[in-house]
């Protein structure tokens, strides 16, 4: 499973004490989404911020690049400590679906 906890503990903490005070979905128009929904996903922990959004995030919040590599590097620890101990991802490893599949 994928882990995002840490850049999204990040992203709402920086949101929440910033001196501007923006909402989810102030946060989410200015980083250019129509919806206002995607700072809530990216808060709770369900998906991560584009790459491409990375510099845009640090500027508006005054994040350093640091604090966000460091979020990030371990988010991706997480998800591969996570892969490794629970077997996702092995090559050649299959599930019942796919299993049954072959077989059928």
């Amino acid at each position: 499973m994928r882990s995002f906890e840490n850049i999204a503990k990040l992203i709402k903490d920086k949101r929440t004490q910033h001196v501007k005070g923006y909402s989810q979905s102030e946060l989410s128009h200015l980083l250019g989404y129509k919806n206002g929904q995607f700072i809530s996903n990216v808060e709770r922990a369900l998906c991560n911020i584009p790459l491409k959004m990375l510099n845009r995030v640090a500027e508006i919040l005054d994040i350093s690049h640091d604090d966000l590599r460091d979020a990030i590097l371990k988010d991706h620890e997480n998800t591969l400590n996570n892969y490794l101990t629970k077997g996702s991802g092995v090559v050649g490893a299959t599930t019942d679906t796919q299993a049954s599949q072959v077989l059928s």
